[in-house]
């Protein structure tokens, strides 16, 4: 028999217990599917993004012909808009009610097919002068913010697939194997089909624009497919959700100290790796002269960063990953250095991008992989506060995004007040020392800024090893009452 007061007891006699506790740790296994249809909701937004920075800039300068001025405004407000939505959304997200399909589904299913068609809509060039800059400020800003109605859910999913740390770590593994899969896929599809027409010298603008169309229609499908294969391949688990006042949110929120902490740190680093990726194809084909070569050279980073995150998965359980850190952001400081000193060599340029992109692949899987532990440390310490994972989520992208923002701007800026040519066969020499301190120096004092900061960032192995374990414990207890309360229903 079962006791009301005491706590159930497993037992051969308690059969109904042993029949629960198996059911909860198969619930909270993932399957390799499972596992696998969840990272493939990560591509649309890699795909999406690694297009857009790498070759947005490029677009709007020689292609729609817009004074870098003007491309810095776009640039900046697109960006600053998007990181101004990631909360708002995170907050709309926290307070959805629960439906048959989930919380976070629905936004990535309603979403969709409005971000595609914006998506398109950016890479079209108007067959007008005036008002050509609202037109593509109006659907860059439309597609972020549904970008961000897909990726705050979608990232904030991670939390709800299931309640064991080490599914959730594994499955955020696979999802930036192919997050890093997905920006491959955006930097060949964008780089291949429009690379030769990128070259400044070559003629025939009505060409240019049908490449760049023909190349955003092709990461449309994909960006279906892959929401489709989301959608029908992971089951959202239901979990305790209330509802708080958005402010009382956000001061939960920012109050944690580790997760203030950490958004600092990737908010610096974020900054380095985003104008690196912002301005190295002008860099390449300007700067160093590979006109016809630069995209097959983001192409071998973007291939390098993919065969590198088993490495990193790897590092990071042998030796934690606050190491994983400083190794993979310091490992990509020699390679910056290199890349602007060495004179202008297409191999050399081959390998130091190889050897660039192991320490990029670190950039791609550390700070989605240290999250869920701030989560964690979170519910250790304030277990009756609950429904905040998007909020979590959406701050730490608001966050990246407006530093994004700010880069891009600032560096178009720059190059204009350098006397940047649009489709120019050669650039003045102040472009040429621009976009050198914009790839290099500037990267590498962002990074060790993040990287001085880490250093009193107070989760680490240990104290993540008790966080585990306390949260292990407050879900036996549950488990221990939901037994009790089952059974009792029995017996009445």
């Amino acid at each position: 028999s079962v006791s009301v007061t005491g706590s159930a007891q497993f037992s051969p006699d308690n059969p109904l217990l042993l029949v629960f506790l198996f059911q909860h740790e198969h619930r909270n296994r993932l399957s390799v599917c499972n596992k696998i249809c969840y990272a493939i909701g990560g591509a649309p937004y890699q795909i999406t993004g690694c297009a857009l920075g790498f070759f947005l800039q490029l677009y709007l300068l020689d292609v729609a012909q817009l004074d870098p001025f003007y491309a810095s405004i776009i640039l900046f407000v697109g960006r600053a808009w998007d990181a101004v939505t990631d909360p708002t959304v995170g907050f709309l997200v926290s307070r959805s009610p629960w439906t048959r399909i989930g919380r976070m589904l629905p936004w990535i299913l309603i979403s969709t097919p409005l971000a595609v068609l914006s998506y398109f809509l950016i890479w079209y060039v108007p067959p007008f002068e005036t008002g050509k800059v609202i037109w593509y400020i109006f659907f860059y800003c439309l597609f972020q913010s549904l970008q961000t109605c897909f990726h705050v859910p979608y990232s904030a999913l991670t939390m709800f697939l299931s309640s064991e740390q080490a599914e959730r770590d594994s499955a955020t593994a696979y999802r930036m194997t192919v997050e890093v899969l997905g920006t491959v896929l955006g930097t060949a599809i964008q780089g291949q089909i429009v690379g030769m027409a990128n070259a400044p010298c070559l003629p025939g603008p009505g060409e240019i624009k049908a490449a760049y169309m023909i190349a955003s229609g092709v990461i449309c499908l994909i960006y279906i497919l892959c929401a489709g294969v989301l959608f029908c391949g992971v089951k959202e688990q239901k979990g305790l959700v209330t509802a708080h006042a958005f402010f009382q949110g956000i001061r939960l929120v920012m109050g944690h100290g580790p997760y203030a902490k950490l958004v600092v740190v990737f908010l610096f680093t974020s900054l380095g790796f985003m104008l690196l990726e912002g301005n190295f194809a002008l860099f390449c084909s300007s700067t160093l002269g590979f006109r016809n070569d630069f995209q097959n050279i983001l192409l071998v980073i973007m291939l390098s960063a993919t065969l590198a995150i088993p490495f990193w998965q790897w590092f990071l359980t042998r030796f934690g990953k606050k190491t994983a850190v400083y190794v993979g952001s310091c490992s990509v400081v020699p390679f910056l250095i290199m890349v602007v000193c060495i004179k202008s060599n297409l191999y050399v340029t081959y390998v130091v991008s190889f050897v660039a992109g192991i320490g990029v692949a670190s950039a791609f899987l550390l700070p989605w992989s240290m999250l869920p532990d701030v989560l964690d440390d979170f519910k250790v310490q304030n277990p009756e506060s609950t429904g905040h994972e998007a909020l979590f989520y959406s701050f730490y992208v608001f966050f990246t995004k407006f530093a994004s923002g700010v880069s891009l701007g600032v560096s178009t800026l720059s190059l204009d007040f350098a006397g940047y040519i649009s489709r120019g066969c050669s650039q003045p020499k102040e472009v040429d020392l621009t976009l050198k301190l914009l790839v290099s120096a500037a990267p590498i004092a962002f990074m060790l800024i993040g990287l001085a900061i880490l250093y009193s960032y107070p989760i680490d192995e240990k104290r993540r090893q008790y966080n585990n374990k306390m949260l292990q414990e407050m879900r036996d207890s549950e488990a221990d009452s939901e037994s009790e309360t089952t059974e009792i229903s029995n017996m009445i």
